[in-house]
């Protein structure tokens, strides 16, 4: 690989005696990475059912490195079990310590990576706000937040300085993942040399330095933000964090949970994380933890209340399992659309919104038709009628494709006419609808295996 010499010559300088080994990490293959949806299943059991054999990412506890093709064609993958990504690139949203309850940013989250660990963090409580200023990337961050079965969720396409006048001192945990030159990429994808020649680190740093202030200030007193780019460059990485630090004093660096092939930040931050191939199995990556300091007041977080369900919704949600319930959650109702949501989510209304909580269905003429999104926010066999079928039995991919299929062999007495969740190996995948012994399929359109 052809590397420009204005890189090379910045490497040399950051890695010193290291440089020739990093040079040597470039004839070596990248790494293909999965990350196990712990909302759904454990690493340890889904290790266990996976048939396509797997290796660990030791700095991931979630994390595994696989060798053969297809497993974006498995139908775990349409279950929701697990995400594909780069190992390094698992690391900001696996260090950023969300905890269930918390409210939690994502400013830049297509195409979904970083976004459903943290949804998945949240266990169903609290909020995730994920945001792509781009609206086509923001669709495909919808499609894999709801494919994680997350139910907290706002998605969004707007400008961040937009949000800063609508958010302030509003989250405990954001993360900051940056548009960046892509330098850490540069080995898995080549291309990025060529966009890394027409705009440079120069370029990306001045929209750095915007965000990370942005983001600041919608921090609130004690909470964290986690700062990412997938670059080498020190204008990127060290002197975005020095710009925040001159910039916003009551913000500091903290330790993040090391490994041994973690390298320390450049200019005397100490605190900052960078990871480089020649010392890891993933691309290159940078990372930095920071804190703001406790005093400060926030607004008070307003509670909303809830929409009349309409019969036909309750009648049908009292068959599912594995929603969130109780005074935290209420309902809201936008046309025949039927949502679940915080109930002190207090989210504003000026924004441009792909998605604000979970869409449970539509309410049509008296019936109720449940959404995708449902049955991928339900827990396993999370419908008191379910048809299950095992991951190599032919009519799952056929499922998946729109078909529709005899059940037969599979069906009980307990088995009633009308709507069942349909599931591979216990895990939902959507709707269909029993009729004799042929299951009418209802899966959404937009996702059918092609």
């Amino acid at each position: 690989m052809k590397l420009p010499s204005t890189f090379t010559s910045q490497m040399q300088d950051i890695l010193q005696d290291e440089f020739d080994s990093f040079l040597e990490s470039y004839d070596k293959m990248p790494h293909n990475g999965l990350r196990v949806n712990t909302l759904k299943i454990t690493p340890q059991e889904f290790e266990q059912k996976f048939s396509s054999p797997l290796e660990p990412v030791p700095w991931i506890e979630n994390g595994f490195i696989y060798q053969e093709q297809g497993v974006s064609r498995h139908p775990y993958y349409y279950a929701g079990l697990y995400y594909l990504q780069e190992p390094s690139a698992m690391t900001p949203a696996n260090r950023l310590e969300v905890k269930p309850g918390d409210y939690v940013l994502d400013l830049c989250a297509a195409p979904g990576g970083k976004a459903t660990e943290l949804g998945s963090r949240l266990r169903g409580q609290g909020l995730l706000v994920a945001n792509d200023l781009s609206n086509s990337r923001a669709k495909a961050l919808l499609k894999n937040l709801e494919l994680a079965g997350i139910p907290n969720i706002y998605v969004t396409s707007e400008n961040p300085e937009k949000m800063v006048s609508l958010f302030p001192v509003f989250f405990d945990k954001i993360l900051v993942d940056a548009p960046c030159s892509g330098e850490g990429m540069f080995r898995k994808e080549p291309k990025m040399i060529g966009y890394w020649e027409e705009n440079g680190p120069e370029y990306y740093s001045k929209i750095q330095k915007e965000l990370i202030l942005q983001a600041a200030d919608m921090l609130r007193p004690g909470g964290k933000l986690l700062y990412s780019t997938c670059t080498f460059s020190t204008l990127e990485n060290e002197d975005t964090i020095q710009w925040l630090l001159d910039n916003r004093p009551n913000m500091h660096l903290v330790p993040m949970q090391g490994y041994p092939g973690f390298a320390s930040g450049q200019k005397g931050l100490k605190e900052c994380v960078r990871i480089f191939p020649h010392r890891m199995e993933g691309e290159g990556h940078f990372l930095a933890l920071l804190e703001k300091e406790e005093n400060g007041s926030c607004p008070k977080r307003k509670r909303g209340k809830s929409d009349k369900l309409p019969k036909e919704a309750e009648d049908f949600l009292e068959h599912c399992t594995g929603l969130p319930s109780g005074k935290n959650y209420c309902y809201r109702i936008q046309d025949d659309r039927v949502y679940m949501v915080g109930t002190e989510d207090s989210m504003p209304d000026k924004l441009r919104y792909l998605r604000t909580g979970l869409l449970l269905g539509t309410c049509k003429k008296n019936r109720f038709e449940p959404s995708q999104a449902l049955a991928m926010a339900l827990e396993r066999n999370g419908f008191d009628s379910c048809i299950s079928f095992s991951a190599d039995d032919g009519r799952t991919i056929r499922y998946l494709k729109g078909e529709t299929l005899d059940v037969s062999d599979l069906l009980t007495s307990s088995h009633k006419k009308g709507w069942q969740l349909v599931c591979v190996d216990g895990f939902p995948l959507g709707w269909a609808k029993l009729a004799g012994t042929s299951l009418k399929n209802k899966y959404y359109a937009g996702w059918r295996w092609q």
